[in-house]
C-alpha cells in the first residue's frame, strides 16, 4: 500500500518583517562573512583615527602639481578669458620692450670683435666657391661638354657591343669627372678665405681699417671694412714733415670700403643697407660733409679665379652694390638737406 505524500505548507507572518542592515544580508552568505567583518573593522578605526586627529596635523592629500604656483586658478563662467598673449606675459613675465633684441651698428674697438668680423669677410669669400660651383655646373657650354661626352660613351658602347652595366659605370665616372674638375677649378677662393690675415687690415703708412658691424643679439651678423685715406695734398705736407694729426690729416679725404659682407641667414633684410649707411656717416664726420665713398677695385670679393664668361653673377654683384651704395648716398643727402 502507497504512502500518501503531502506537502507541508508553512505560513510566513509578514508582521514580524523588519528591514535588516546591510552587513546582516552579507553575513547571510557564508564565504562573505568574513570579508564583512573585516570591513566593518576597518570602518570603525578610520572613524576613530579621523576623530582623535586634530586638524592640524592632518596631512593633505591634495594631487600635487609642480606648476601650481604659476598657473592660475580656474575662472568661473562669468569671468573674462584672458586673452593668449596675456597669459603667456603674466605666466613667464615676459616684458615686450625687451622682447625683440634691437639692431646695433658699432665700430668695432676690441680685439675679439674685429677678429669674429674679419672672420664673415672670410666666410663669404669662401661661399664665393660654391657660387662659382653651380655657376660652371649648369652653364650652357659645360652642360654641353658633359652630354657629348655621354653620347661618346653610349655611341662607344653601342659599335664595340659593351655590357649595359659597363656602360653605365663608364657614364658615371664621366659624371664624377666633371663634378670633380669643378671642384678643383673653384677651390682657389677656399685658400684666398684661409689666406686673409690681420696684416690685411693695415694701410701702407701703419693704420688699421675701420670695421664696422652690424650686432643682433649680442651676435655681429654684417660687417664692412673702411679705410679713411687721407687727402693727397695733406699727405704732401706730412711728407715734408709738417705732421698733422690725424683727424686734420683726414680732412678732405675719402672713404674706401674694402669689404661688405652679412650672414648668410640675415640677407636680404636690409643689414647690409644699414651698413652702407654707417659707413657713409662715419666717412662724413672723419672726412667731411662732402666727403667721397667708393667701393674699392681691389675688395675682398674682387678675385675672379674663373675666365670672364663665367664670371657674370659676380659682376651682377658688384653692379647691385654700387647702386645700393648710391641709394644711400641720395638717401643721406636728402635727409641731411631737410634737416
Amino acid at each position: 500500500m502507497e504512502k500518501s505524500h503531502r506537502m507541508a505548507i508553512r505560513e510566513l507572518d509578514l508582521s514580524a518583517w523588519h528591514p535588516n542592515p546591510l552587513v546582516n544580508r552579507v553575513n547571510a552568505v557564508p564565504g562573505l562573512k568574513t570579508s564583512a567583518a573585516f570591513f566593518t573593522f576597518l570602518r570603525a578605526n578610520l572613524v576613530l583615527h579621523s576623530a582623535m586627529t586634530s586638524a592640524t596635523q592632518t596631512p593633505r592629500f591634495d594631487p600635487t602639481n609642480p606648476f601650481a604656483s604659476i598657473i592660475a586658478p580656474s575662472l568661473s563662467p562669468f569671468d573674462v578669458m584672458p586673452s593668449t598673449a596675456d597669459a603667456a606675459t603674466n605666466l613667464f613675465d615676459v616684458d615686450d620692450e625687451n622682447a625683440t633684441p634691437p639692431l646695433s651698428l658699432e665700430i668695432l674697438e676690441s680685439r675679439r670683435d674685429k677678429v669674429e668680423g674679419l672672420r664673415l669677410v672670410a666666410d663669404s669669400i669662401a661661399q664665393m666657391s660654391q657660387r662659382a660651383s653651380l655657376s660652371l655646373v649648369f652653364h650652357p657650354i659645360c652642360l654641353a661638354g658633359l652630354s657629348a661626352a655621354l653620347a661618346a660613351v653610349y655611341r662607344f658602347g653601342w659599335i664595340s657591343s659593351m655590357d649595359e652595366g659597363l656602360t653605365m659605370t663608364v657614364s658615371c665616372g664621366v659624371v664624377m669627372g666633371y663634378l670633380m674638375g669643378i671642384r678643383y677649378l673653384t677651390s682657389g677662393y677656399i685658400s684666398l678665405a684661409e689666406r686673409l690675415r690681420w696684416a690685411w687690415l693695415r694701410a701702407e703708412d701703419g693704420e688699421e681699417d675701420t670695421l664696422l658691424a652690424a650686432r643682433y643679439n649680442d651676435e655681429i651678423i654684417g660687417s664692412l671694412v673702411l679705410r679713411l685715406e687721407a687727402n693727397p695734398s695733406t699727405q704732401a705736407l706730412m711728407t715734408f714733415g709738417k705732421r698733422k694729426s690725424r683727424s686734420n690729416s683726414l680732412r678732405g679725404g675719402r672713404g674706401i670700403i674694402r669689404a661688405w659682407t652679412t650672414n648668410l641667414q640675415y640677407r636680404g633684410m636690409g643689414v647690409g643697407k644699414d651698413l652702407l649707411h654707417e659707413a657713409v656717416r662715419v666717412t662724413r664726420e672723419q672726412c667731411g660733409g662732402d666727403a667721397e665713398i667708393e667701393f674699392a677695385k681691389e675688395h675682398a670679393n674682387s678675385a675672379m679665379l674663373l675666365p670672364e664668361i663665367f664670371n657674370a653673377q659676380f659682376r651682377r654683384d658688384e653692379h647691385r652694390a654700387t647702386d645700393a651704395l648710391k641709394d644711400v648716398l641720395v638717401n643721406f643727402d636728402g635727409t641731411k638737406k631737410r634737416r
